[in-house]
């Protein structure tokens, strides 16, 4: 999914942000600047005001949660530190729309799910201990491989496609994830990046 893949090459891995978050939640001090992969300031779409930001980031996840989520902007430059846009108390992580992605990709992530980001940048295997939860469910969508976890653009064998409006759903045992489809088009959920370290479930929350 290329929201993901660019996600992750912007921040340098989730014990950064989560890092952040529960500072932010407990009151304590900001943890040092991660460094991002790609230059913010060559940003390709108009910017909005950090009004709009919050309201694109907490369009991500249902009311309930990002209502209470710390919001997190995206660095304006590498090495800069994600802005903190609203504190949150929920445990919630949520961040507005990435410019650098085509179509609308705001996200909301819980604790396990920013692990699991960890693990990812780290091109290690994902050793979530619980079921982790992350909300991409505003109007818009994304484009990526369904096969390949750091693929950066189409190929004849990588299934790029489009990825509506989803929940992703990140599991301990990937031996769960077994007995389930593939095919992003089959109607209802589907396992990206399956026989990977980094497969889960995405479960659309919108037809095409």
């Amino acid at each position: 999914m290329r929201i993901l893949r660019m996600t992750l090459l912007a921040l340098t891995g989730a014990g950064a942000m989560a890092a952040l978050s529960a500072s932010v939640v407990a009151g304590g001090q900001k943890p040092s600047a991660p460094a991002m992969g790609h230059d913010m300031s060559m940003a390709k779409k108009a910017p909005m005001t950090t009004a709009q930001k919050i309201a694109n980031a907490m369009s991500a996840g249902p009311a309930s949660i990002s209502a209470k989520a710390t919001i997190l902007d995206w660095p304006a430059k590498e090495g800069d530190q994600p802005p903190v846009l609203r504190a949150g108390t929920n445990g919630w992580t949520c961040l507005p729309d990435f410019p650098e992605t085509k179509g609308n990709d705001p996200m909301c992530l819980d604790a396990a799910w920013l692990e699991w980001f960890q693990a990812y940048m780290a091109h290690k295997p994902v050793t979530i201990t619980t079921v982790g939860i992350g909300y991409m469910i505003a109007p818009g969508g994304g484009e990526g491989s369904n096969t390949d976890p750091y693929a950066m653009e189409m190929t004849a064998d990588n299934h790029w496609g489009h990825h509506p409006p989803h929940v992703m759903i990140a599991v301990p045992d990937m031996k769960t994830l077994d007995n389930l489809p593939t095919d992003p088009n089959n109607g209802g959920p589907y396992v990206m990046w399956k026989g990977t370290p980094y497969a889960h479930i995405m479960a659309p929350v919108t037809t095409k």
